[in-house]
């Protein structure tokens, strides 16, 4: 088993998939109740279209990583963009050219790294990402703790095992917390310098069409896919077409 050592003591799992060493590293950031294994083949698949490494990991709290050590604040998304993400990347890509594939709350965390044009950064792709709290998500969320609270989430303990109840109060609570709904990054946008590519299901039950419409209207070198007969996961529910739209993605940037 893969692990990387933080400097606070946390460790990460981490799974590296081989690919042409003079690509970029896609760099897959899981959603807030997901783990590298709930990307399932994705990356793998990715990968091999592209021709690109991959990089995939259980951030702290999550999957086979070591459990959260206290409460989660409301800067959380920004703790993982800006204090773990740099560390794995530093450790595991030694300032190779990369690119993040963030689902969700990865997406948020992605656009947040990218705000800060990291070098070696040369795109981003997000799947549903979030950058504002809208009344769709709460209330998915809410449904959400009511069917773990009915037992009917039982399958997170596959993934996330002695953790789940944690990891999901974690996720839960602080997306209801009254002072979490004024979370907002739509500040950060504009200081993403490098391409992105942000793609939505068109039936997404955490998130409406605004989320995209306000990445791609200011990030300036942004564009969207608004996934038909899609819900909060493309790249499961609409594999071969977001396998399609990020291929041709990773071959516009070779050109730049």
């Amino acid at each position: 088993m893969a692990m990387l050592e933080l400097a606070d003591g946390g460790q990460l799992y981490y799974e590296a998939i081989a690919g042409d060493a003079a690509k970029p590293v896609l760099v897959f950031l899981h959603e807030g109740l997901g783990c590298a294994a709930m990307w399932k083949d994705f990356p793998a698949r990715l990968c091999a279209l592209t021709g690109c490494a991959g990089l995939v990991y259980d951030r702290l709290g999550y999957g086979q990583s070591a459990a959260l050590r206290g409460g989660r604040s409301v800067h959380y998304l920004h703790q993982y963009a800006l204090q773990e993400l740099p560390q794995v990347l530093a450790q595991l890509l030694g300032g190779r050219p990369h690119v993040v594939v963030g689902h969700s709350d990865g997406g948020s965390i992605a656009l947040i790294y990218a705000a800060g044009q990291p070098l070696g950064l040369l795109g981003v792709v997000t799947e549903a990402a979030h950058v504002f709290v809208e009344e769709v998500t709460l209330a998915g969320i809410r449904e959400a703790q009511l069917a773990f609270g009915a037992g009917k989430l039982r399958g997170l303990e596959r993934y996330h095992g002695a953790k789940t109840e944690q990891i999901f109060k974690a996720w839960a609570d602080t997306w209801l917390r009254p002072a979490f709904s004024r979370w907002n990054i739509e500040y950060l946008l504009a200081s993403v310098a490098c391409p992105v590519l942000a793609l939505q299901g068109s039936g997404d039950q955490y998130g409406t069409v605004a989320q995209l419409d306000a990445i791609v209207a200011q990030v300036p070198a942004a564009r969207k896919l608004l996934v038909p007969e899609c819900g909060h996961t493309p790249h499961q529910e609409q594999a071969e077409a977001v396998l399609a739209a990020v291929h041709t993605f990773m071959k516009e940037l070779e050109t730049k």
